[in-house]
């Protein structure tokens, strides 16, 4: 694994990022998400590729998934699946995850791993807009029934996710947003040199942190692991 062109970090030290992925990381990575992973490399390209959580991002949110004893969980952005069977792997025999993505093509490519880890009985994968997704499990009466959720979409709407989202995590659940340093952005100046698709969605991760940050009805804190990970949870 070359970490400077596959492993998406905030860390910008390339010996301790090597030190991490190999002394904790990559040793402990299972086998399927191994092979997910290389699966995803070969497929799409370098850029495409870090759409999936990075090794060590995966099993921080294993270990917190194991320490809420989480049984039902909610992913909203799949991609190949990288962080989802992560997920599922985390969960109790009968623990469910529902995977909310649009392309489904994307989602099959990592979905033989799933299944030869024997995951495929936890995931409950719907495929659409994720807004129109997240209404209808309002209206089907799944409000306060999630342990956890984890965010990884289209920056422009992490607001709008935020809404939704609240209403179906249970009071002290915890909902995962994935991408809230982006890139080291979010601390720059406007004037810095950036790519123009990082600008873009730059804008909408400040705005998003600065609600996040004023939202009375959660506790958070910025996580500074993979891209940024803000942990929320609902008072």
């Amino acid at each position: 694994m070359e970490e400077g062109s596959t492993h998406k970090n905030i860390l910008k030290s390339p010996v301790l990022l090597k030190y991490i992925l190999h002394t904790s990381s990559l040793p402990k990575e299972d086998e399927q998400l191994k092979q997910l992973r290389e699966a995803t490399g070969q497929k799409y390209d370098r850029v495409k590729s870090l759409m999936n959580v990075p090794v060590d991002e995966a099993q921080f949110i294993t270990i917190l998934l194991k320490i809420m004893n989480a049984k039902k969980t909610l992913e909203i952005g799949v991609f190949t699946g990288y962080s989802l069977l992560a997920t599922a792997l985390a969960l109790p025999p009968d623990g469910k995850v529902i995977a909310i993505d649009m392309d489904r093509e994307a989602y099959e490519t990592g979905l033989p791993f799933i299944q030869k880890a024997g995951m495929e009985h936890k995931v409950n994968f719907m495929q659409g807009d994720a807004l129109l997704v997240l209404n209808d499990l309002i209206e089907e009466k799944h409000e306060g029934s999630f342990d956890y959720v984890f965010v990884d979409a289209d920056k422009e709407s992490y607001i709008k996710y935020h809404e939704m989202v609240l209403k179906l995590v249970k009071k002290g659940g915890t909902i995962a947003y994935d991408n809230t340093l982006w890139f080291g952005t979010v601390a720059m100046s406007e004037d810095d040199e950036m790519e123009d698709s990082v600008r873009h969605s730059r804008k909408y991760v400040i705005e998003f942190n600065t609600f996040i940050a004023n939202d009375t009805r959660i506790e958070s804190t910025i996580v500074s692991i993979g891209d940024g990970v803000t942990l929320c949870r609902r008072i």
